[in-house]
């Protein structure tokens, strides 16, 4: 296996653990009832951001995935990277808003999966 090859699926292994943890974090809190960011958000919405552009890179594979997929999985990302920031530091947000985060995280991990 080529080095390359090592560090791509090291960063899809990041990447899909910085999921779980967006979407892990996301599901405690929801269970709970208590509409608040808590660190596994922030740290996985950050994870999928790093990982994300570094997995858009070419690294020696000959075929890429689509540049309008790259670009709407990363708005996704951006966007849920922003609400999560911008929020993290509060008590308690809208119930609105902390769903919306749940729900583009599942929309951006159904880009992923879906869109070929």
């Amino acid at each position: 296996m080529e080095a390359l090859e090592i560090v791509r699926l090291v960063l899809r292994y990041l990447h899909l653990v910085g999921v779980a943890l967006l979407l892990g974090g996301f599901a405690v809190q929801a269970l709970a009832a208590q509409y608040r960011i808590n660190s596994a958000m922030l740290y996985g919405a950050v994870a999928q951001i790093a990982t994300g552009f570094a997995l858009a890179a070419p690294l020696g594979r000959d075929e890429q995935p689509p540049p309008a997929k790259l670009a709407v999985k990363m708005a996704i990302a951006l966007l849920i990277a922003a609400m999560v920031i911008v929020v993290r530091n509060k008590d308690s947000v809208a119930k609105g808003h902390f769903f919306a985060i749940g729900g583009m995280t599942l929309l951006n991990i159904g880009v992923a999966t879906f869109w070929t």
